[in-house]
């Protein structure tokens, strides 16, 4: 595997990734962390950058530190009871991962700063009241930035070569403009692009079967809702089966098979949010901490997969990566 970085200018809260030595100065009083999680802790991809990056801030679990977890077991009609149950053992500070966990957060309590890490749109959905100003009890980062799918199309098109028909899936209850960026940036090269829309992930092969049947896409695009991402297999074992390219948002499409991925890093993007965590934990407001957008954005390029559908990636592309595998 190669591995390629690109420079990286860290954002406001950068005190979530500085030297250990440095960023230990935790709170003054033992900090009761709250966490709500859709799936578990022992599964979450995310806990791992989390529990990190409280120990780079100096929070040692036992000590200065007490987590309180709950989780829905990936079950959303449990989303709401966990919420509420978690508010009534009033920690100092609640950690929402995800969307729809980060609805019921918000729902659940006015009060208790919230910190949210979320692939939508915050201000759309209802979380906070602007992106620079939240307003109220929650602030936090979202993984979405201006112009993103439009650049992960013009890159999919740079490594598949000539395009016409895209395919984009998506959930459309996950609010945010992707298919739309999509829709404009496919204008501008010349592409159709084509909304396969997925509310009810039970009928995923049948929505990607009559896709391709009635439009026959040259290539497919993903959209990283919760819900699409937890169908990857499916989508990537269709892209497979079709030989169509697949690009997807986050770094672990590509890594489990898609041609390319193009997004934020999302271990970075949550350290930003744990940063978040240690500013209120020391005093301060939410309403007064702006939602974070990503600054870093990683390009996965998967040679396997580029062979197999008989791509040969060029080295301009190649040169563009920050990994490449093999």
């Amino acid at each position: 595997m190669l591995v390629r970085r690109r420079t990286f200018l860290a954002g406001a809260l950068a005190t979530a990734l500085v030297p250990r030595a440095v960023a230990a100065q935790p709170a003054a009083r033992p900090l009761r962390l709250g966490i709500l999680v859709f799936s578990d802790p022992g599964s979450d991809p995310n806990m791992r950058a989390i529990r990190e990056t409280l120990r780079d801030l100096g929070y040692v679990e036992g000590q200065n530190l007490f987590i309180d977890y709950r989780y829905a077991e990936s079950r959303p009609e449990r989303l709401k009871e966990i919420a509420l149950d978690l508010v009534r053992a009033k920690p100092d500070v609640i950690f929402a991962l995800g969307g729809d966990v980060a609805a019921e957060a918000v729902a659940a309590t006015r009060t208790i700063p919230t910190v949210i890490s979320v692939s939508n749109d915050p201000v759309r959905s209802r979380l906070v009241e602007s992106l620079s100003s939240p307003g109220g009890n929650v602030t936090g980062v979202t993984f979405l930035a201006a112009d993103l799918a439009a650049k992960r199309l013009q890159l999919l098109r740079e490594a598949a070569g000539p395009l016409r028909r895209v395919a984009v899936i998506r959930n459309p209850n996950h609010v945010d403009d992707e298919f739309r960026e999509v829709e404009a940036g496919a204008r501008a090269l010349g592409i159709q692009a084509l909304a396969v829309d997925v509310p009810d992930m039970t009928q995923l092969e049948r929505e990607l079967q009559a896709a391709g049947t009635a439009w026959k896409p040259d290539a497919l695009i993903a959209v990283s809702s919760r819900q699409i991402v937890q169908q990857r297999a499916a989508i990537i074992g269709f892209a497979t089966k079709h030989r169509l390219p697949l690009a997807g948002g986050w770094g672990l499409w590509a890594d489990t098979g898609a041609l390319l991925s193009y997004g934020p890093d999302i271990d970075a993007m949550v350290r930003r949010a744990v940063g978040y965590v240690d500013r209120i934990a020391k005093g301060a407001r939410p309403a007064t901490l702006p939602i974070e957008q990503p600054t870093k954005f990683e390009l996965v390029l998967n040679r396997k997969t580029a062979r197999a559908l008989g791509i040969t990636l060029s080295e301009a592309l190649l040169a563009q990566a920050d990994r490449v595998i093999a």
